[in-house]
Formats: structure tokens, C-alpha cells, sequence
């Protein structure tokens, strides 16, 4: 794995694991506004973060590249925090650099180690 491709993998692991561990103490311990069981922030907050898991861990350019999707709920939910909730603006700041990091991490690491694994989508041939 090539420098750069390393380098985009860990910010994609470190915005990861930490914006895991926010949402799930966001959620729990700071929140102020409404208060839910332990068992709706870890299905509804932090379960999607835990589809990718695996893939994460062992460098899977494909669930790297599909985490982005799952990214996108956090960015849409900090965004929307940080208009709707005053009180919470900063936690929702601090939300979406990490959902900005993990998706920009995620996507470069795709495309850079999918190049160096030779996988791509194959070119549409030409029509006469």
C-alpha cells in the first residue's frame, strides 16, 4: 500500500472510530433537549456506523466507497442540529468535521487502493 493510500486509510479509520464514540456519547450523555433508552441510540445512532466494521478494519476499498452513503445521515444530522438547535450547535459542528473526514477519507482511500488493486468499472465498448 502506497504512502498516500495508507495516509487516507487512517483518516478514514480515526474519523471512523470517532465519530462512533461521539454519536454514542453525544447522544447518551450531553444531549439536553430529549433523552432516549440506550437501546434506540445504539440501534438507531450508532448501528449504521457498524455495518462497515469490518470492511473498515481489513482495508475493503468496496465498503469504504459504500460507507459513504451511511456517512451522509450524520453530515444530514449535524446540518440539521447545527440550524435547528442552538443549544447543541457545537455538538453538531464536531459531527460533521468527522463525518466530513470519514467521507473524504473513505473516498479518496477507494479510489487511490482500488487503482493500486487494478478494480475499476470496465469501459463501455464503442459502438461502430
Amino acid at each position: 500500500m502506497a504512502g498516500t493510500t495508507r495516509k487516507l486509510r487512517w483518516l478514514a479509520l480515526v474519523s471512523y472510530v470517532l465519530l462512533l464514540a461521539w454519536v454514542i456519547i453525544w447522544q447518551s450523555m450531553l444531549t439536553t433537549t430529549y433523552s432516549y433508552s440506550a437501546i434506540f441510540i445504539l440501534l438507531l445512532y450508532a448501528g449504521p456506523l457498524l455495518l462497515p466494521a469490518k470492511g473498515m478494519l481489513t482495508a475493503n476499498p468496496y465498503t469504504h466507497a459504500w460507507a459513504n452513503f451511511i456517512t451522509l445521515f450524520y453530515l444530514i444530522h449535524g446540518i440539521t442540529v447545527a440550524y435547528a438547535v442552538p443549544a447543541e450547535r457545537l455538538y453538531a459542528i464536531i459531527e460533521i468535521l468527522l463525518a466530513s473526514g470519514m467521507f473524504t477519507g473513505c473516498s479518496m482511500f477507494a479510489r487511490f487502493r482500488g487503482r493500486e488493486l487494478g478494480l475499476g468499472l470496465k469501459k463501455a465498448k464503442k459502438l461502430p
